[in-house]
């Protein structure tokens, strides 16, 4: 019962996502919209980690198998897109690195606040 809780969570806040990539009018995924629901809610203790811990950890083991159909639907255009690759590259390398560079300066950010904190406390 604690699984199709955490699931059920999980899939609601998925459900938002897809309502917004609707209603809202920007070039954005509903899959970002539920990741950013989903982090807001975490930061903000809306929901506890422990609510939906196990099934993340879940899905998060069986990620790769999630890829196949995407990959099977590649492999059925390849012919429209190969002469795209290069620019597909380029974009996939570009934004790698953008992430790469934010998520450091997100959690180098994270951590000098997260010991202010801590040393604001041990005074």
């Amino acid at each position: 019962m604690k699984i199709i809780g955490q699931l059920t969570i999980i899939l609601i806040i998925t459900f938002i996502g897809v309502v917004l990539n609707v209603i809202l009018p920007l070039p954005i995924p509903a899959s970002i919209y539920g990741f950013i629901i989903m982090l807001l809610c975490l930061y903000f203790k809306i929901i506890k980690l422990d609510k939906v811990r196990e099934v993340g950890d879940y899905l998060l083991k069986i990620m790769p198998m999630l890829f196949v159909p995407a990959s099977v639907g590649l492999m059925t255009i390849w012919g429209d897109i190969s002469q795209e690759i290069p620019k597909i590259l380029f974009i996939s390398m570009m934004t790698t690195v953008i992430v790469m560079v934010v998520t450091g300066r997100f959690s180098q950010f994270s951590l000098k606040k997260e010991g202010e904190n801590s040393e604001r406390n041990n005074r």
